[in-house]
């Protein structure tokens, strides 16, 4: 829901699943190796940006630093790191919507993981940046100074 609007998306299909099951396993294991404090979840998981249920998503995947903003509902407020994966049916709300939403709310890192361009763009909010890789490089997951992935 974003702005008191909700918005139906279309089910995931294996090709936008594959990598979230793998980004979430790659994240959640450099978390518990290096005994960090971050929590990670994958969708569905309530996510209410700005503490309201005005707007709420279901980021792909969520990592989560200050366990304050954990309830049972999900997530109280903008999580540190929102990795989405676009399909055909959602990429408009990947690259426009969200983007915009997650900026102003407070998330610190986003990343869109696109299978089909073989891209990951990933904006870091709190610098302004916006840098662009290829799945065949390596990609510095920023909130986590010496861990970075590579997606293919």
């Amino acid at each position: 829901m974003i702005d008191g609007k909700i918005y139906y998306m279309t089910p995931p299909d294996t090709k936008h699943q594959m990598p979230v099951s793998e980004l979430h396993y790659q994240i959640k294991d450099f978390i518990k190796r290096n005994h960090g404090e971050c929590e990670v979840f994958s969708a569905p998981f309530a996510v209410f940006l700005n503490k309201d249920d005005i707007n709420y998503v279901e980021p792909d995947i969520s990592v989560i630093c200050d366990k304050d903003k954990l309830t049972d509902k999900g997530c109280n407020g903008a999580s540190d790191w929102v990795l989405e994966i676009a399909s055909q049916g959602n990429k408009s709300m990947d690259y426009f919507a969200k983007l915009f939403k997650y900026r102003t709310a407070g998330v610190r890192k986003y990343w869109i993981v696109d299978p089909e361009k073989e891209i990951v763009t990933v904006y870091r909010f709190e610098k302004e940046t916006m840098e662009e890789y290829a799945f065949s490089q390596k990609v510095p997951a920023g909130i986590f100074e010496s861990f970075s992935i590579k997606v293919e």
